[in-house]
């Protein structure tokens, strides 16, 4: 494997898919991959980000992309601190520029963003020094994880482009889903999305992508399948009729994937699952699964990402300070 120029790198901030282009997205995967090597030494830390500091961020609640966050950070050497809404001064009516200022003025190098609220990791990024992560805005995007499902695909796979992905679910509410589709479209694949009519947005077939409201169609070719949470805390009352009629027109079952789908098609989730709803207890267990494989790479992705925005920041003279890439 050739090692990956970083000096290709030109993005302070991550915000969003949309903006990078297939060579910044093939950067990430490939510091990614050697990241991975990194994590599966003895000691799997490396010295790049020693004496950074980093702030997490949260507004709503997360368990895999904030502590997948958090350990990328200390498995690169970097202080980090995470703060969530209940414990910050969101509590007490600050705004958020005003928070990130505060957190700036402690001399903070990077800030990764969750929040209800599209476009809030893109406000703070106008107003503070250091570089921004988008952990996930509102209904907007969630660039990590759409980097990380590629980073499976293509570990597990090969390759991205020329491949069939059938994304089934709740579309209209996932950050999850649009920074996928960006992602698939942008290196190659060939998108299909699928679920109720009252849960896909109408022009999303702008994208590019294939739209259906039929599951075995969805699943017929597909080389993937990335099954989303019905997310009932987003969404108004009455888009489906009941959670029983959802699981029998998209519930992915090993009787479905059997009866329609290839035989060792790949089936990733986001998390966290409603098991027994968008996807069955055997279909999310089982062989072809690679829901876990998704976690572990969580962690290599974003030491990738923390790792080419620091860099940045060496070559714009804010910090001249070596760090220790070499080693990875």
């Amino acid at each position: 494997m050739n090692k990956p120029n970083k000096n290709k790198w030109t993005k302070k901030h991550l915000l969003s898919i949309e903006e990078l282009s297939a060579e910044e997205i093939q950067i990430i995967l490939d510091y990614a991959e050697r990241f991975k090597e990194v994590l599966a030494r003895p000691i799997p830390k490396v010295p790049a980000l020693r004496g950074k500091t980093i702030v997490n961020l949260f507004s709503e609640p997360s368990t895999r992309t904030r502590s997948s966050f958090e350990l990328a950070e200390k498995r690169l050497s970097a202080d980090s601190l995470s703060l969530a809404a209940s414990s910050s001064s969101f509590k007490k009516g600050e705004s958020l520029v005003d928070t990130a200022k505060n957190i700036e003025a402690m001399r903070v190098d990077m800030i990764v963003i969750r929040h209800s609220s599209a476009g809030a990791a893109r406000l703070v990024s106008e107003h503070v020094n250091g570089s921004v992560i988008n952990a996930g805005d509102g209904m907007h995007e969630h660039p990590t994880q759409a980097l990380l499902d590629i980073f499976t695909i293509k570990e597990k796979l090969g390759k991205i482009n020329g491949l069939n992905v059938s994304i089934i679910g709740d579309i209209a509410h996932s950050r999850v889903a649009r920074s996928n589709i960006w992602a698939l479209k942008k290196m190659g694949a060939n998108v299909t999305i699928c679920g109720p009519k009252t849960l896909i947005p109408r022009q999303i077939g702008e994208m590019g992508i294939t739209v259906t409201y039929d599951l075995a169609s969805a699943l017929k070719n597909a080389d993937v399948i990335n099954v989303l949470r019905i997310q009932l805390e987003r969404q108004e009352r009455g888009l489906f009729p009941s959670i029983r009629e959802y699981i029998k027109h998209f519930g992915i079952t090993k009787e479905v994937l059997e009866k329609h789908a290839k035989k060792n098609v790949l089936i990733m989730h986001p998390g966290p699952i409603n098991r027994g709803i968008e996807l069955s207890q055997d279909a999310a267990d089982g062989e072809y699964s690679v829901i876990l494989d998704q976690v572990t790479n969580g962690v290599a992705v974003r030491m990738a990402v923390l790792f080419l925005l620091n860099s940045i920041k060496l070559k714009s003279g804010e910090n001249r300070i070596k760090t220790t890439a070499k080693t990875v």
